[in-house]
């Protein structure tokens, strides 16, 4: 059975944003030691793997989705990714103001999705 255009858009982009937010900050907490350009270079690596992923979604996505509608989702996993990320693997302590933010894409969502 083939997964819906929306659903394929969505596992491609939330795997893909797995990688870009360990490219963005991981090295914040594993490369804090070393010097940038170090950091630089392996993020570049790791996005490689997350340009992988987000190009094919991007293109399967706009087969049915405005740029629009691609982008908002975009935004909506990336918070999905990044509060675990934040609160689990970086440990910084959950705070209300992810609610809030989240409560905002959803506006977002509500207005780009509506027909």
């Amino acid at each position: 059975m083939k997964l819906p255009i929306l659903w394929q858009t969505a596992l491609l982009l939330a795997a893909s944003n797995v990688f870009m937010t360990l490219a963005w900050y991981a090295h914040l907490k594993n490369l804090a030691d070393r010097p940038w350009w170090i950091a630089a270079l392996i993020s570049w690596g790791i996005a490689l793997f997350e340009y992988m992923l987000q190009v094919p979604a991007n293109r399967i996505g706009s087969s049915e989705l405005s740029l629009a509608q691609l982008k908002i989702m975009q935004e909506v996993i990336t918070l999905t990714v990044f509060i675990p990320f934040v609160v689990f693997y970086m440990q910084q302590p959950l705070k209300l103001d992810y609610l809030w933010a989240a409560l905002c894409i959803l506006g977002a969502v509500y207005f780009i999705f509506r027909s």
